[in-house]
């Protein structure tokens, strides 16, 4: 398995808009065990993104999935900057094989 942690900085105010954005669609990714997006409780402008895929190349290549394009395009404006990134390799867990 393949895992991403990462967190997300909003533009002010835009927080909760990122996150509809970020969650429309997540099921109809191939090779994705689990995609949570989180709150950052002490952050208002802040969301974690955690990923777990079967595969590094699963992850890659729903990079380039229609679904996926339009809602990193529909993100960017919203996006202030990419602060922590982890990659991780999942070793299982509740939900995952």
């Amino acid at each position: 398995m393949y895992g991403l942690i990462g967190k997300i900085n909003t533009v002010p105010g835009k927080r909760d808009e990122l996150i509809r954005i970020l969650l429309d669609g997540v099921e109809s990714m191939p090779g994705c065990l689990s995609y949570v997006v989180a709150k950052d409780p002490s952050d208002a402008d802040g969301l974690w993104i955690t990923e777990v895929w079967d595969s590094k190349g699963n992850h890659h290549a729903s990079l380039s999935l229609p679904s996926v394009q339009k809602a990193i395009q529909a993100a960017r404006p919203l996006i202030a900057s990419f602060a922590e990134h982890y990659e991780i390799e999942p070793v299982g867990g509740h939900g995952l094989p």
